[in-house]
């Protein structure tokens, strides 16, 4: 078994594909929650972060196992080193679930905080997406050609929610 070293940890390029995922399923999680009646705003919140935790543990678990053991001795640096990776997945729970609590001083109802919340978490996914590309210096029309894609996945969830509640 090979005993490869994991990736620098202090990086100058960082990976934000995990909170572009984690954007798309806090979406995912918003649009289908409140399908079948009305769906408090506490529960919404423990629902989105509990989701981001589980899929971070989930896909440090999946790498750890699926990657990292068929190549190098698993320690405690390599564990440390793909949680950190992933982390952006729970991060990227965090702005729409703080939308979610935010709500009542709003004076929005549990439906417009949803529709607020998935607003947030499309916002998001588009940010995630577009601006590693802006700062490598991509050109325009990748970003905003990555920018409408990754949209467009979003706003299938958009229409999903809205075919489910009507």
């Amino acid at each position: 078994m090979s005993h490869r070293s994991p990736e620098p940890a202090a990086s100058t390029a960082r990976d934000y594909s995990g909170a572009v995922y984690g954007s798309l399923l806090a979406a995912s999680v918003i649009a289908t929650a409140g399908t079948l009646g009305a769906f408090p705003r506490l529960q919404l919140v423990v629902m989105l972060l509990t989701t981001g935790v589980i899929f971070w543990i989930t896909h440090v678990y999946a790498r750890l196992v699926g990657d990292r053991l068929a190549h190098q001795t698993l320690s405690w640096e390599v564990v440390r080193h793909e949680a950190r990776r992933e982390w952006p997945i729970v991060q990227a729970a965090v702005p729409p679930a703080a939308a979610v609590a935010v709500s009542p001083a709003l004076g929005l109802g549990e439906g417009d905080t949803a529709w607020l919340a998935l607003g947030v978490a499309l916002a998001e996914q588009v940010v995630w997406a577009t601006v590693p590309l802006v700062r490598a210096g991509a050109p325009r029309r990748l970003i905003v050609v990555t920018g409408v894609v990754i949209l467009l996945l979003g706003l299938v969830i958009v229409g999903t929610k809205a075919l489910l509640k009507h």
